[in-house]
């Protein structure tokens, strides 16, 4: 690492577009402050951020390494932490950070922080970062340093954390992986957070189109009213499980959501399951706000349309508050149904862009093209 003149060391928070350079933006408001303190000795710190694609067209470690020790020393950074929204894997094993003490380099996989709270994750994963990397510079001969214990808290907290394995002529000379059962859905819960799937819900304006006016109708419908007076609970709930699994099926269908790869490698595969679960849970989170909101809608539609009186003649049976319940339960699981014709009419395009990110859509779209050719 190469130590700027009067102690002042420059910190450049090189992050992919979007929500990465959200994050670093945010956190860099404070960081300088926060590394100050935390090291001592009057040590300063300043910290640039600069957005821009530098996953573009490969997800390989050891080449996002190189790129970004030839983007520190174009800025002249003493220190380069790159923060990117994609899952990484190295060696079968999904990547946390890799760090190269001699260089002042460090590449942190958000997904691996988790869904929750994830501003304060990578803040604190920088700083450990960071404070590690300005220490006494190393060669390769010697290797990190020891006895210090670097991003600590990071890996007690965190995640099912713990050193991985680093190839011989790698930049890096520290790396840490995440496994297990806990380390995939905390990987899984990241990737959800970055495609946002409440963004689903606009996204989908012809199906939730099709759904209300499939709602509409079906509320006033006095076989609707019979079917959902006689249907149980379990019922209720086989037929809410039914129609969005039909939803999420046909969303991924339909919109070609699904990935397949070209590769048969172990590592391969391994992505596509994480790549196929994401966009399952993606979509799935996003049916399920829909679906609630046509259980709202369809119940503020029947306190308004429905008459007792009527209700009663058709059904035989007086019409009590929970029989509203009901048949909004049972009305949003068929405007479902409808809302899955609907969104038939949506581009593929439309429902990508709400499904996922902008950089999960460049990702895919470059998996694509390397697919076809």
């Amino acid at each position: 690492m190469r130590v700027s003149p009067q102690d002042v060391s420059v910190v450049g928070l090189l992050a992919d577009p979007d929500a990465p350079t959200e994050i670093a933006q945010r956190m860099a408001q404070t960081l300088p402050t926060r590394l100050a303190d935390k090291s001592g000795q009057g040590r300063r710190f300043e910290v640039e951020v600069v957005s821009e694609p530098f996953t573009s067209g490969t997800e390989d470690p050891p080449t996002l390494m190189r790129r970004i020790m030839d983007r520190g020393r174009a800025e002249n950074w003493d220190i380069v932490v790159a923060l990117t929204d994609l899952p990484l894997h190295s060696h079968g094993r999904k990547l946390v950070v890799d760090l190269s003490h001699e260089h002042g380099l460090a590449l942190l996989s958000l997904p691996s922080l988790g869904g929750l709270r994830l501003q304060t994750r990578a803040r604190r994963a920088v700083e450990e970062a960071v404070l590690g990397l300005a220490g006494p510079r190393t060669t390769e001969a010697q290797g990190p340093p020891r006895g210090q214990p670097l991003l600590g808290p990071f890996v007690s907290r965190l995640a099912p954390v713990h050193p991985g394995p680093v190839g011989e002529e790698e930049t890096t000379d520290l790396r840490y992986v995440v496994s297990g059962p806990r380390g995939y859905l905390r990987v899984l819960g990241g990737m959800v957070r970055a495609n946002r799937p409440w963004r689903l819900v606009p996204g989908l304006s012809k199906a939730l189109a099709a759904a209300l006016a499939t709602g509409a109708v079906a509320t006033v419908n006095s076989t609707i009213w019979s079917l959902a007076e006689s249907l149980s609970a379990p019922r209720l709930v086989i037929a809410t499980v039914g129609s969005v699994a039909l939803m999420i099926g046909w969303l991924i269908v339909d919109a070609q959501l699904w990935h397949r790869s070209a590769e048969v490698s172990r590592e391969a595969r391994q992505r596509a399951r994480l790549y196929n679960a994401s966009t399952v849970v993606t979509v799935g989170i996003g049916v399920l706000v829909c679906y609630g909101g046509l259980i709202v809608v369809n119940m503020v539609w029947a306190l308004f349309i429905l008459n007792d009186r009527v209700f009663a003649s058709m059904t035989r049976t007086p019409l009590h508050a929970t029989d509203y319940w009901t048949l909004s339960w049972f009305v949003a699981s068929v405007a479902t149904v409808g809302g899955a014709l609907g969104s038939g009419l949506e581009s593929d395009e439309a429902i990508r862009a709400a499904a996922y990110s902008k950089r999960e859509q460049e990702r895919r779209h470059m998996l694509q093209d390397d697919d076809g050719d």
